[in-house]
């Protein structure tokens, strides 16, 4: 028998979130596999626990790692991107997974049976920017297991319908990226969605707006959110010059307070 592993996304920390498949996934599981970076873990975890008391009909067993720390080095956010550097981010992240892996592994092997189902609990949506899919294919080169996605509300998603916002405007493309990509791919011919910003991505975008305007552009428009779906959620949104730098000073002191932030933001020529 080979052991079964769920991969449930879980939306963006609200159990209203949740997906049938996702409940019915949630109630098929024994244990739950919790690996979480310790800065976070605390307000992580009772979110996680609120969500399987509102939707477990069974008692469940968690079975509960502490993540391995990323290296964070420069390379990583700001500055210049060099291929020597791309070269160093994707090691850097390579190693992280093979150490979640390697940690992952063994605790999937003692706590759950060899034909038994285990789950893990993903934040938004398991493809949309989140290692859990890649750890576990690393895991599977040293223990079987069959692995099912469950798919889940994402940050994108969350982000839109909390400002009450079409994704993309018509016959305009999209571009989903990150904070240490942003500069080089920001399109003004559509709608630009960034992730895993540490605020330098956004810091960068207002400072090259700010020294070198495009001809005949209309100003950028900037929607933000923070902990979205959960207690203390933040919404900002306006013009990127004046609103941008109130967005990056409510984001520091929120992450000072809580020790934590996950946020998104899209930007976009605004149609009004």
């Amino acid at each position: 028998m080979t052991r079964r592993l769920l991969v449930i996304g879980i939306g963006a920390g609200a159990p209203g979130h949740l997906t049938l498949q996702a409940i019915e996934a949630i109630n098929r599981a024994e244990v739950f596999f919790l690996l979480d970076k310790s800065e976070a873990a605390a307000e992580l975890v009772a979110a996680r626990e609120a969500i399987l008391k509102a939707h477990r009909r069974a008692p469940w067993r968690v079975a509960r790692l502490a993540s391995p720390k990323r290296r964070a080095e420069a390379h990583i956010h700001g500055g210049a991107r060099t291929p020597a550097r791309e070269t160093t981010y994707r090691a850097d992240v390579a190693d992280w997974h093979s150490a979640r892996a390697a940690l992952l592994a063994p605790l999937i092997e003692a706590e759950l049976p060899e034909d038994g189902v285990g789950a893990l609990l993903v934040w938004g949506d398991p493809a949309l920017y989140d290692s859990t899919l890649r750890v576990l294919e690393a895991v599977r080169a040293t223990l079987p297991l069959a692995i099912e996605v469950v798919p889940g509300i994402s940050a994108v998603q969350a982000l839109t319908t909390a400002h009450g916002l079409v994704l993309n405007e018509v016959g305009a493309k999209v571009v989903l990226t990150t904070g240490r990509r942003v500069l080089e791919d920001f399109s003004r011919e559509g709608t630009t969605v960034v992730m895993l910003d540490d605020g330098t991505g956004l810091a960068a975008l207002i400072a090259r707006e700010a020294e070198v305007p495009p001809a005949g552009a209309a100003p950028l428009h900037i929607w933000w959110g923070a902990y979205l779906g959960m207690e203390g959620e933040l919404l900002m949104s306006g013009p990127l010059a004046q609103v941008g730098p109130q967005i990056l000073r409510q984001r520091a002191e929120a992450r000072e307070k809580r020790g934590w932030i996950m946020d998104v933001w899209l930007v976009r020529e605004p149609k009004f």
